[in-house]
């Protein structure tokens, strides 16, 4: 029969999966058949796209490729890797959300930012203390590429206003708002809505302090516009932003723009 192993055409001599490794494997590989990582002895069949990957390199793009779409479904991952995501603003909230989005394979992901790391930000965010001082845009696309290099990452280490907004958010169709200032909230929400009326914002308002779960909610606001949070919980003595009720929060996000991607995009 003829099958695919490595992402080579061959004549399979084997009948079995353990007899393939056996004569072309060393032992100690991930097993990869059409998609799925196995362990089991399964028969062949014609046309298999096998992968026998070391567990200490990554696959190739199309071993990791294949994986992911055998979970997510074919016209899903479809969707989700042509996604063009833009996240204005890496702290508690963004800087999550981009780590979620990528390890779902987010084929496009913009990250914006005007800051560095420090810190006070290793309690919540999605850094390490290798990252302190340098700019949070160039630490989380470091992050991202260590997770799926195959991910296209644009960086824009700049302070959004009303004047720029349009243009550097022209190439994304979801812009997720994780911005830890009121005033910066308002003006991207509201300029997106005006200014850009064909992307969808997801915004973010409450989830300071810990317990209480479940208060966290996706609400939709208008067809473009949502609110993920309590909206109650602002920070304050006592009630600080700390790192499980924030990446609860970040998890909304980008669990709505996932949705946004594949059943409304």
């Amino acid at each position: 029969m003829q099958l695919l192993l490595n992402g080579k055409k061959m004549t399979c001599p084997c009948d079995h999966l353990e007899d393939l490794k056996a004569a072309y494997g060393s032992g100690q590989e991930i097993t990869v058949v059409n998609g799925f990582a196995t362990t089991e002895n399964l028969a062949l069949k014609e046309g298999d796209e096998i992968y026998f990957i070391p567990k200490d390199r990554l696959p190739p793009k199309e071993a990791l490729e294949g994986m992911m779409c055998s979970r997510h479904t074919p016209k899903v991952h479809q969707k989700v890797s042509a996604g063009r995501v833009a996240i204005c603003g890496l702290g508690g909230l963004g800087s999550n959300a981009a780590v979620y989005l990528a390890r779902t394979g987010v084929g496009h992901l913009h990250l914006i930012d005007f800051d560095t790391v420090d810190a006070s930000n290793l309690n919540r965010q999605s850094y390490m203390v290798r990252d302190l001082g340098q700019r949070k845009t160039d630490a989380l696309a470091r992050q991202i590429a260590d997770i799926n290099p195959f991910i296209d990452v644009r960086t824009d280490f700049v302070r959004l206003t009303e004047d720029n907004v349009p243009t550097i958010l022209k190439d994304d169709q979801v812009i997720c708002e994780a911005f830890d200032n009121p005033d910066a909230k308002t003006m991207l929400v509201h300029t997106v809505l005006e200014q850009c009326p064909d992307k969808y914002i997801v915004s973010a308002s409450g989830m300071a302090g810990y317990g209480d779960s479940n208060a966290i909610e996706t609400k939709k606001i208008t067809s473009h516009f949502y609110i993920c949070g309590d909206q109650t919980r602002n920070a304050k003595p006592g009630r600080g932003l700390m790192a499980p009720r924030v990446a609860i929060c970040a998890g909304h996000e980008a669990n709505l723009i996932l949705k946004l991607l594949v059943d409304v995009l």
